[in-house]
């Protein structure tokens, strides 16, 4: 069945060795003060600190900093960088880093001259945007949320223990986005394969649901292949240009809202994981793994079509003289293998998660209700316990 869609992205993408040749030019259409935001002291190991304030200089702006976001940032950390936009009057806000700077760098946008508290308003209200906001940029060097073109910002209130995410309009999209595959080499591997799950989530989010669209399916089988193939081959080699490109596109595509066009989606995975993001402060795409394969599992027999075209069409598992119901339980499996194959962690406990904090987390977890099956508090401590 096929949903009515209005799509449009305004974010420009700078993509390949040489993208950072294009700031210069960019910034051009910006006010005098830039607010670098970045994670630790990753980007300046690299070299990618040096080269961006070079280009800030040359480019005659003034930069102020704000440092240490986390991966999973903070209402607190947030709140910094809104009082440096308005001290400094600041006319770009460039992330630099991974996700959640670039989530980071949005909260700060809408936030920075919001007069209500922004958190509540709209994280945990979706209240339109009634505020002035900033203009967003960004250069990535970690890939996985797809944030680099998208409105969505997930923030993490740590006196509350809520972890909310929120889908911003365009003009709060970044303007542009740098993508040099190079910056990405210096991951680990541990967050290397937990980016290519949050990629694979993102698409099995939009996939799973009860909406079939022929094209957008077809897109997201294809991306994610192209994730398992690519990601096994930078696991041999970390530094293969062409698997690292693959993998940052890939991840790009599936969160820059062209594969979720005509479909309602489902999003509770990624719903239970930001509450055990928020009492664990876990790798998000671990979070999102752990959870995922009982989730499934739990949902399947409200999509067994869909998952047995996800075993087949994804897995290349042969369906010849097998019902349904195993197909798509073979599905699973593979993506179970997948996992372990991959080093990924499947088990919430090695993520940090105590028994005690699996009711908390199930009991302050936002229901959906537009998958498969909607969940209960109860169901989703079920599911919890099952992958603890």
């Amino acid at each position: 069945m096929q949903i009515d869609f209005t799509y449009y992205n305004p974010t420009t993408i700078y993509f390949g060795k040489e993208s950072l040749s294009n700031l210069k030019g960019e910034l051009e259409h910006y006010g005098e003060t830039v607010l670098l935001v970045y994670g630790k002291a990753a980007i300046k190991k690299n070299g990618i600190y040096d080269n961006v304030i070079a280009i800030l200089k040359e480019a005659g702006k003034k930069a102020v900093e704000l440092s240490g976001v986390m991966p999973n940032p903070t209402y607190s950390k947030m709140q910094e960088g809104c009082e440096l936009v308005r001290k400094h009057d600041v006319g770009l806000i460039l992330a630099v880093g991974g996700g959640s700077v670039i989530d980071c760098a949005k909260g700060i946008s809408v936030s920075a001259y919001c007069d209500e508290d922004p958190f509540t308003k709209y994280w945990l209200q979706y209240q339109p945007v009634s505020n002035k906001t900033v203009p967003v940029a960004s250069i990535l060097t970690m890939v996985g949320t797809g944030s680099e073109m998208n409105g969505g910002s997930v923030i993490t209130n740590e006196e509350t223990k809520i972890k909310a995410g929120r889908v911003f309009p365009a003009d709060v999209y970044p303007r542009f986005s740098i993508l040099n595959p190079e910056y990405t080499y210096t991951v680990s591997q541990y967050q290397m394969v937990s980016g290519v799950f949050d990629t694979m989530s993102h698409l099995m989010e939009q996939y799973f649901t009860g909406t079939d669209s022929n094209t957008t399916d077809y897109l997201i089988e294809a991306l994610l292949r192209s994730s398992i193939d690519n990601v096994r081959v930078a696991l041999k080699n970390p530094e293969d240009y062409e698997a690292r490109s693959n993998i940052m596109w890939n991840a790009t595509l599936a969160l820059n809202t062209i594969t979720g066009l005509s479909k309602v989606q489902d999003w509770q995975v990624h719903m239970i994981e930001h509450q055990l993001g928020a009492y664990t402060d876990c790798a998000h795409g671990m979070g999102l793994a752990a959870i995922s394969l009982p989730y499934y599992r739990y949902i399947m027999p409200g999509g067994i079509d869909k998952f047995a075209r996800f075993a087949a069409e994804v897995w290349d598992i042969p369906a010849e003289g097998k019902s349904r119901e195993t197909l798509a339980k073979e599905g699973i499996d593979a993506l179970e293998a997948f996992c372990r194959e991959c080093g990924i962690v499947l088990s919430l406990k090695e993520l940090g998660a105590t028994e005690d904090m699996l009711p908390k987390i199930a009991g302050s977890t936002f229901i959906l209700g537009t998958g498969y099956k909607k969940l209960t508090a109860g169901e989703i401590l079920d599911i919890l316990k099952e992958c603890f």
